[in-house]
């Protein structure tokens, strides 16, 4: 398994959101560079980046930033947030991002997914962030009627290889990720499964770890000092 740090970005700058409000952001650094630097210190071997402005307003908002953070830290990036066309794929694989995720435009535009994977293969994931078991799209903002599992099988169907899974209700709340929802989704799908939101601590790395899911996301957690980063990282590896 493998713990994947976040980054949120917010007019350049890092903040964590509590269950995707917009409202209630918090800043937790100025320099993403800094950050990711820090995380790879402490063991971190990939890292999952989201340009939340991206994601609200459809276009890359913070691209010079993510792009920094590839030049100066040599790390592997997923990353996510108003990424809707094959323009912007292509030119974030070109810049050095290692997986691209698509969320909003693989509800609306599915045959672009298939257009993604059909070039990318693997460098092409999905996050499915859901509602009360409905998809969320436009940075939350808008809930689908479409089901997360019923989502997540057309997207394997399609050829994607790895699904990140948000619970949109757990995001920054620190309470544990939805382990019924993941449960499911692992039944489901053959896809590699990455948990997002509420962690809290190594108990919910060990629960996440004990279903034997691809990797996990860790955001408030560690800036707030409730996860140790480096221990999270000893332990998904055994």
């Amino acid at each position: 398994m493998i713990i994947l740090p976040a980054i949120d970005l917010k007019d350049g700058i890092c903040v964590r959101l509590y269950q995707g409000n917009f409202d209630k952001t918090e800043v937790v650094a100025e320099s993403a560079v800094e950050v990711a630097t820090s995380f790879k210190e402490q063991g971190a071997e990939y890292l999952h980046m989201v340009d939340l402005d991206g994601a609200l307003e459809g276009s890359l908002k913070n691209i010079d930033v993510v792009s920094q953070v590839i030049k100066e830290v040599d790390i592997p990036i997923e990353l996510g947030g108003g990424i809707r066309d094959m323009g912007k794929i292509d030119l974030l694989i070109e810049k050095g991002i290692s997986r691209v995720i698509l969320g909003t435009a693989a509800l609306k535009n599915p045959e672009l997914v298939e257009e993604a994977v059909n070039k990318y293969g693997e460098k092409i994931a999905v996050g499915i962030d859901a509602k009360d078991g409905f998809v969320a799209i436009e940075g939350w903002m808008d809930v689908s009627k479409v089901d997360y599992i019923d989502f997540a099988k057309q997207m394997e169907k399609i050829g994607v290889k790895t699904i990140i899974f948000t619970d949109i209700s757990k995001d920054g709340t620190l309470q544990g990720p939805n382990l019924e929802q993941l449960q499911a989704l692992k039944q489901n799908v053959s896809c590699n499964i990455i948990a997002s939101g509420g962690i809290r601590d190594i108990g919910h790395i060990k629960d996440v770890k004990d279903m034997d899911l691809y990797g996990v996301i860790a955001g408030k957690s560690i800036y707030s000092g409730t996860l140790d980063l480096e221990e999270a990282v000893e332990l998904s590896k055994i």
